[in-house]
């Protein structure tokens, strides 16, 4: 009977009280100012019953607005941070209509609206998926192609960077460094013989030979340039000439939206980036225990996250000697024992390679700090700097749904659908994986709140700093 009175008579009924409330609380001080004016004077019982009836309007108030903003604020929030996700994040699924029982009509509006873009966003999704599968396959078969042909390809934007690399050219990046969409091609070749080669193909716009050199110059390798319609180069390098042995796993990996990239957006300063221009290292670590001073990683995964979508291929996922035996009790949640990191690489070369892998990128993790502790712990004897721009998926799960919801990993994929399979689940790259989902499907939704640059978020998430620290 209660919950289905309507929201304009509910918040009547509300201030109803307010106002009734506040009459009986004068009247009751009135009466018991009056019985102490009979005891002692009168100006003591008018004193006494000001004081009371004060008290009692105070917690007449903080009671009803307790109970306002449990019944209809939280509510409201709750149910704006549901049609959020739906619209921005691509989230399907019935809206929880018990939590808003006491809104009258807005929830079951809220929920027909929300059926009528699942209904939309299914006929769509259905087109996509048929057109993905297609081009999913013709990306196959190019990669198995492309993998038989002994040259390594790798596309080159206006600005230098990378735009496209196959597996054979993954191979020979991975030997000078770890292969990343977005990174300078002179982070990887000599940029004087590289160089050279370039402003060459930009006079002449035919095809250039020439031998490019590792940056440390240790190795050369023989290429020919191609120049693309619009700016950039097809670099093509003889791989027959080289030892390596293709890896038929490594895919294609492609970013055809780069080509559009312009200097202006790399050279802005950070924190008035939007979030579409930013790129993102998503990371995670299992560990010995929850004491970062005194405990060691055993596995670090990590992802990294461009124009708003994961990049599949680049990513880490290697055990960790952490040079000391693991702890039962650690093991049994995320399943690494000491048989399976005896002889993998220390810490400090993992760090390193992370490393590398985030140059250039915002770190993202689920409660950042925790993971940050120990790599920071680390970085002297690493002979790195972690001054890279972090953000905190716990802090943007505050932002997007209030700071009293639950932000736990595990909450956050189940309101945005993310579905982490139980074997990954307390594996430092499922958890990573997971979290950089969950971030591609916030990114909508906090452009959606008008934080559509970095220095907008950040100054957003230092409103929850009570939640966690800072690290920017």
């Amino acid at each position: 009977m209660v919950s289905k009175l309507s929201l304009r008579l509910r918040i009547f009924l509300f201030f109803c009280l307010l106002g009734l409330g506040g009459l009986l609380s004068v009247g009751v001080a009135l009466w018991f100012g009056h019985a102490r004016a009979l005891e002692s004077t009168v100006a003591n019982g008018f004193t006494f019953a000001a004081i009371l009836a004060a008290f009692l309007i105070l917690g007449l108030t903080v009671a009803i607005w307790l109970l306002f903003d449990e019944n209809v604020a939280k509510p409201i929030e709750r149910l704006a941070s549901e049609m959020r996700t739906r619209a921005h994040a691509g989230v399907n699924g019935e809206m929880d209509m018990n939590a808003a029982r006491y809104l009258g009509d807005l929830a079951p509006a809220a929920s027909a609206v929300a059926r009528q873009l699942n209904d939309t966003a299914l006929t769509t999704a259905q087109a996509i998926a048929t057109e993905t599968g297609r081009l999913t396959a013709e990306k196959a078969r190019l990669t198995a192609l492309l993998t038989e042909i002994p040259v390594a390809t790798i596309l080159v934007g206006p600005t230098g960077q990378i735009v496209l690399y196959d597996g054979q050219a993954g191979e020979i990046l991975a030997q000078l460094g770890v292969p990343r969409l977005n990174a300078s091609m002179t982070e990887y070749f000599d940029p004087k013989s590289l160089g050279a080669a370039v402003a060459k193909l930009g006079k002449t716009g035919k095809d250039v030979i020439c031998t490019a050199k590792s940056h440390d110059g240790t190795q050369s390798f023989d290429s020919k340039l191609k120049p693309m319609e619009g700016g950039g180069y097809l670099m093509v390098i003889d791989s027959q000439t080289l030892d390596i042995s293709p890896d038929a796993s490594r895919p294609l990996v492609y970013d055809f939206d780069l080509l559009d990239q312009r200097r202006g957006a790399a050279e802005m300063d950070i924190l008035d980036r939007p979030l579409r221009a930013l790129c993102f290292s998503v990371f995670d670590t299992e560990t010995t225990g929850l004491l970062p001073h005194k405990d060691d990683v055993v596995q670090l995964g990590a992802v990294r996250v461009l124009n708003g979508r994961i990049i599949e291929g680049e990513r880490i996922n290697q055990l960790v000697d952490p040079g000391r035996p693991i702890p039962p009790a650690s093991t049994k949640v995320h399943k690494v024992t000491d048989s399976m990191v005896r002889g993998q690489p220390d810490i400090r070369t993992v760090a390193k390679r992370f490393h590398d892998f985030s140059r250039d990128a915002v770190i993202v993790a689920h409660n950042a700090p925790f993971d940050m502790a120990f790599l920071h712990r680390q970085a002297k004897a690493t002979g790195v700097t972690w001054d890279h721009p972090i953000l905190d998926t716990v802090l943007l799960s505050a932002v997007l749904f209030g700071a009293s919801e639950r932000h736990t990993l595990d909450a956050l994929c189940e309101r945005l659908n993310v579905a982490i399979p139980m074997e990954l689940r307390h594996t430092a790259l499922g958890d990573a994986q997971a979290t950089a989902e969950v971030l591609v499907k916030m990114l909508p939704m906090l452009e959606a709140r008008g934080l559509s640059t970095f220095g907008q978020v950040i100054e957003e998430t230092r409103r929850h700093g009570r939640l966690l620290e800072d690290l920017n």
